[in-house]
């Protein structure tokens, strides 16, 4: 019987089919020799070698991505309540719904490149990036409205005039830093998946340096105020895009990218679904404690309140990126081991991610609470601000300490491909026990910030619950076979190429 062989290359027939798949069944038995050898210690220091290659690089960047924006907001207290109030409502509310839709469709490709690229089908890569720019240039210009119109948005959801009005100013300069995530969020994904971090690290941190330095310049010193702050981030994201794009294609990313294909196009209905799945994932958990800026700001006498939940979810955002970081890199340690057909090690990797992100969390709990009386000194100059904001950090100490673990939970879900399930976990957490919970709390008994902080933090602890249940329920053999399959679905013409 004929074999059927790959394209020939310079005319040298590539390896067929059969081939391929028993030097990938000889690859799982060496792999599962190897992590049979190894006892427990060893094996957990073995994976955290390889955990924190990615996780390291991983947390600097989002800690410097995440820095333009709060440095940002940080200068906008300086110049007054107002300017704080209106950067916070336009960084949480009208650029955290749509950081978190486009993020969202974008780890559609932490799934589907995590787990090409553990099966060797790098190709791949490049054509799924290029998917995923077509459809997310789409998402954001069906997201233009959002900002258009968001001075009405707020002012229906309970924000005052004065703040929706700055706020939505505000967030028509800041536009073009919505087409710039079109891009830069696939780009961000398809380096991740091959473990490309350090660039991503190395290009974050210049941008950041030169973010505040002009900043500073144009907000304080020269007293542009928030069009100088609209400016600045804008340049900002579309310098960190273009930095990137041009490692890509310099590069060819050891062959991930080779050029414009008309494949982008292939297979988009597909890949818009699964994207939206991811989307409405991820959106659910980012958009959750964005909303309790929203909802503080509908409180008799808000902009106090507004701007102290403001200081503290800028606290806890950069918290955040500690564990976005970390859920980064169990995506990519997860996908590509199931990819590659290892289920053993992605159990290992779910254990070692686990246990070190919660001990950091507790670190950082411990820092909140050591420091609640100075930490708001840094962010306002308004002592009626900082003292409402030593009031509830208490409330911020124990989210950190939730969001240290939950985060990397549901990036051990984007690299299974669990995307659906967590989405309906999500809801029923958040938005059917904690929001309401959090409603009644603050409002029906009187408890202010603390009643509808606290409500909302006993949904993360709900589905922080169910999510470890889940994880600990998981038959990662089965989880091996689907990912080999899903690379077979999703490849297309390209995974012949």
């Amino acid at each position: 019987m004929m074999l059927h062989t790959e394209k020939e290359e310079d005319g040298v027939p590539l390896m067929t089919r059969d081939e391929e798949k028993q030097k990938k069944i000889l690859r799982q038995q060496l792999s599962l020799k190897e992590a049979d050898s190894r006892g427990p210690i060893s094996a957990f220091h073995h994976e955290s070698k390889k955990l924190w290659h990615i996780a390291g690089p991983a947390i600097f960047t989002a800690i410097s991505q995440y820095s333009m924006g709060a440095l940002t907001q940080t200068f906008a207290g300086q110049i007054g309540e107002l300017e704080l109030a209106a950067v916070s409502m336009e960084n949480s509310v009208i650029a955290g719904l749509a950081f978190g839709v486009m993020l969202g469709m974008g780890s559609a490709l932490e799934t589907l490149c995590g787990q090409a690229f553990g099966a060797g089908k790098h190709k791949m890569l490049g054509i799924y990036m290029q998917r995923s720019w077509v459809i997310l240039l789409g998402t954001a210009c069906l997201l233009t409205p959002l900002y258009t119109y968001s001075s009405f948005i707020l002012q229906y959801c309970g924000t005052t005039k004065e703040i929706s009005d700055a706020a939505g100013k505000f967030a028509l300069w800041m536009m073009p830093q919505l087409f710039a995530y079109a891009f830069h969020f696939p780009i961000q994904k398809f380096l991740q998946s091959q473990g490309k971090v350090l660039v991503m690290a190395w290009v974050s941190a210049a941008v950041l340096v030169l973010h505040t330095g002009l900043s500073w310049l144009l907000m304080l010193r020269l007293g542009y105020g928030l069009a100088g702050a609209a400016v600045m981030l804008n340049i900002s994201w579309w310098l960190i895009v273009i930095l990137q794009l041009v490692y890509i294609i310099y590069t060819k990313s050891d062959g991930a990218w080779s050029g414009l294909s008309w494949l982008a196009f292939a297979d988009l209905w597909g890949f818009v679904k699964l994207s939206v799945a991811s989307a409405v994932m991820l959106c659910l958990e980012l958009w959750y404690l964005m909303m309790l800026v929203v909802i503080v700001g509908v409180l008799p006498n808000p902009l106090i309140p507004v701007d102290a939940v403001s200081i503290c979810m800028n606290l806890q955002g950069w918290d955040a990126m500690i564990a976005i970081g970390f859920n980064a890199a169990i995506s990519v340690r997860v996908s590509n081991e199931l990819g590659a057909g290892n289920y053993r090690q992605a159990k290992i990797s779910v254990t070692v991610v686990s246990i070190t992100s919660v001990a950091i969390g507790f670190l950082v709990f411990l820092l909140v609470l050591a420091t609640r009386d100075t930490f708001p000194l840094l962010f306002t100059s308004s002592e009626a601000v900082a003292k409402e904001t030593t009031r509830i950090s208490i409330v911020l100490a124990f989210t950190v300490l939730l969001n240290s673990l939950q985060p990397v939970l549901s990036g051990v879900a984007i690299g299974a491909g669990w995307q659906s399930l967590v989405a309906y976990i999500n809801i029923a957490c958040y938005y059917l026990v904690g929001l309401p919970a959090g409603i009644i709390l603050g409002f029906t008994y009187d408890y202010g910030v603390m009643g509808v902080w606290g409500g909302m933090v006993g949904g993360i602890c709900l589905q922080t619950a169910i999510l470890i249940a889940v994880t600990a329920l998981t038959n990662w053999k089965k989880e091996a076979a689907e990912a080999e399959s899903r690379v077979r679905q999703w490849g297309g013409s390209a995974a012949d190429e």
